[in-house]
C-alpha cells in the first residue's frame, strides 16, 4: 500500500474533507497545507511535517491522512505505524476516503498492525460506499471467506458485482465463478458467462482460459453451445498472454 509521492501529493492537492466556518480560517489551513504539499513532492518532508503537523492537530483532515503517510512511511520522520493508524484514524473517521481504504488495508493485510478483518470489514465499508471499487472487491472476499464477519455469500456477491461494474477484473472473475456455482445468487450460466467475458476481453488470463474450455465442452457441459472454433480463439489469446494450461489444450484441439 506504499504511496508513491506524486500519488500522494495530487491525492492531497485534490481531496477536500474538512471545512472550517470561519472564512479566514478556511483559507489559512488550505493555503499552508498545499505549500506543504508542494515541499513533500519536492522531498523536503521536514518542512511539510512543521507546516501540517499544527494542521493536522486542529482537525484538519487533509493533514491528518498526509500524517499517517509520512509516519507509515517513514518520510521525515521515524516510521511509527501506532502514529499512523492515529493520524489515520482521525482523518478517516471525518470522511476521508484516503484514509478509511489505507486504514483498511492495514488491517486487512496486517501490515504494521495486528491483522484484523472485522476492523478491515468496517473501514472497507465505509470507503466502498463512496465507490472505491478495490475496497468493494476486499470486502467481497472477507464475505467470501467469513473472515471478521459472519460468511455471507450474498453479501459477497453483492459487492463482487459493484466492482465488476466498474471494471475490476478480479471482482469479474470472482461474478463469473459465482454464477456458475450458484454461491450467493440463482445459479445462471449466461452471467457466468457474460462476466467471464468482460475480464477476458480485458486480457485476464484464467479467464480466457475458461471461456476457452466452455467452448471446448469437454469438462464444463452445456454452459454455452459448443463452439470449437471459439474454443481455440480463446486458447490461442490465453496462450499468447503466457497461460500454459491454454498452450496445452490449444495444441491438442489442433492435433
Amino acid at each position: 500500500m506504499k504511496l508513491t509521492k506524486t500519488l500522494l501529493t495530487s491525492t492531497l492537492l485534490a481531496t477536500s474533507i474538512f471545512s472550517f466556518q470561519s472564512t479566514a480560517w478556511a483559507d489559512v489551513p488550505k493555503e499552508t497545507f498545499e505549500l506543504g504539499a508542494l515541499y513533500y513532492s519536492n522531498g523536503d518532508y521536514q518542512t511539510s511535517l512543521k507546516l501540517w503537523q499544527p494542521l493536522a492537530e486542529n482537525g484538519y483532515a487533509e493533514a491528518q491522512y498526509a500524517l499517517g503517510v509520512m509516519y507509515f512511511q517513514g518520510e521525515g520522520v521515524k516510521q511509527d505505524y501506532d502514529k499512523a493508524v492515529k493520524w489515520y484514524t482521525k482523518a478517516a473517521e471525518q470522511g476521508s476516503a484516503s484514509a478509511q481504504y489505507n486504514l483498511g488495508t492495514m488491517y486487512f493485510s496486517g501490515d504494521g498492525v495486528k491483522q484484523d478483518y472485522a476492523k478491515a470489514a468496517k473501514w472497507y465499508r465505509k470507503v466502498a460506499e463512496q465507490g472505491n471499487t478495490e475496497a468493494q472487491y476486499r470486502l467481497g472476499l472477507i464475505y467470501s471467506l467469513g473472515k471478521g464477519v459472519k460468511k455471507d455469500h450474498s453479501e459477497a456477491a453483492k459487492w463482487y458485482t459493484k466492482a465488476a461494474e466498474q471494471g475490476k477484473v478480479e471482482a469479474q472473475v470472482m461474478m463469473g465463478d459465482v454464477y456458475l456455482d450458484g454461491r450467493g445468487v440463482k445459479q445462471d450460466n449466461a452471467k457466468a458467462v457474460k462476466f467471464f467475458s468482460k475480464a477476458a476481453e480485458q486480457g485476464d488470463v484464467g479467464a480466457q482460459t475458461i471461456l476457452g474450455a466452455f467452448y471446448e465442452g469437454k469438462y464444463f457441459i452445456n454452459v454455452v453451445e459448443r463452439d470449437l472454433s471459439k474454443a481455440k480463439e480463446w486458447f490461442r489469446k490465453a496462450c499468447d498472454n503466457g497461460g500454459q494450461d491454454a498452450c496445452n489444450a490449444l495444441r491438442k484441439l489442433e492435433k
